[in-house]
């Protein structure tokens, strides 16, 4: 059995493997200009976050109905499970549906047709988070979380992503404060491409409680002491950063010097059938590449549980937090 762990930063949307959205686009009647599976692989090579966000909205046509969202989540909850993922937290992006005509209630009740089942089907429990695209409107934002109203039963927080640069925090003031008012929890990526003073921004503008990516608060160490002081904790995504090149290799990923640091660092798999992994797939890499301890990893995984929005089921957290100290790595020959 995999070592348990909680995935905090996931989208959903970029769950969707070559294979399943060939069968969607076959059911929907959408023709994806790709030959085969193979032809659209081969192009999930990307230069930075703007060319992946390009297929990922693109590869989004074949995602229509409530089945389609439904099939996309047990499709990823499966390979989750069979990775040691006992509880994700899981994005959403309702404005990317919504231009193309596809409602809020649509994604939320398609995707809770399969979190809803989750914990009995897989063994694992899920938060479903509402993110806004920054690089839309803050008007769009605030129509976006009305929308979402009919659903905040099963809408645990918010969060804010797609194109960092050129879209500070700040933007989203009064969403995430109508947000807090509501009782939503609250995250952002910040400081992924964007400068460590976006963090800043997130936690104080925003009110943030957890800050996804967050790498480049390493070049701000006034900021580094803060996170490590007030215990944010950091959702990195250390596949992801060298595939949009964050960082060039991932030998050279800031991880371990975060851990150092004494920041309180998860590890999660951000866009999994774009960046080539998932949630078990990145704890193995950054054991294999970055040379990170078996305690280490055992540190990652408690800290994800620790930083999971799982105030309302403390049960579970301590039943996952003792699989974590428990766990007893194989043995190599």
């Amino acid at each position: 059995m995999p070592l348990s762990k909680a995935e905090l930063h996931l989208h959903i949307e970029g769950t969707l493997e070559p294979e399943l959205a060939f069968e969607l686009a076959a059911r929907n009647g959408v023709t994806l200009p790709y030959a085969d599976t193979e032809a659209l692989r081969e192009a999930y090579r990307f230069q930075d976050l703007q060319s992946f966000l390009n297929l990922y909205y693109e590869l989004m046509a074949v995602l229509r109905t409530e089945q389609d969202f439904a099939d996309l989540a047990d499709a990823y909850l499966a390979r989750a499970a069979a990775q040691g993922v006992r509880h994700a937290e899981i994005f959403f992006d309702p404005q990317a549906h919504a231009a193309r005509g596809i409602g809020m209630g649509t994604v939320v009740e398609g995707l809770w047709r399969a979190l809803g089942r989750s914990e009995e089907r897989h063994g694992v429990s899920t938060r479903l988070i509402l993110c806004f695209l920054r690089d839309e409107s803050a008007a769009s934002a605030l129509e976006t979380l009305e929308a979402a109203r009919p659903y905040l039963d099963r809408i645990t927080g918010i969060g804010l992503d797609s194109a960092e640069v050129g879209h500070p925090p700040a933007k989203f003031r009064e969403v995430f404060e109508r947000a807090a008012a509501l009782g939503l929890r609250r995250v952002a990526h910040a400081g992924e491409e964007g400068p460590p003073q976006y963090i800043t921004e997130a936690l104080d503008v925003l009110g943030v409680e957890r800050v996804d990516h967050g790498l480049r608060c390493m070049e701000d160490p006034a900021l580094v002491g803060r996170l490590v002081r007030e215990r944010v904790p950091l959702t990195l995504c250390p596949l992801s950063n060298v595939r949009l090149r964050a960082v060039d290799t991932l030998a050279d990923h800031p991880l371990p010097a975060m851990l150092e640091a004494g920041l309180l660092c998860t590890v999660n798999s951000d866009d999994p059938a774009y960046f080539g992994g998932y949630a078990g797939d990145t704890f193995d890499a950054v054991h294999r590449v970055l040379g990170l301890s078996e305690e280490r990893l055992r540190e990652l995984a408690r800290n994800s549980f620790l930083a999971s929005f799982l105030e309302d089921d403390e049960e579970r957290r301590r039943r996952c937090l003792a699989e974590v100290e428990a766990y007893e790595f194989p043995r190599t020959a």
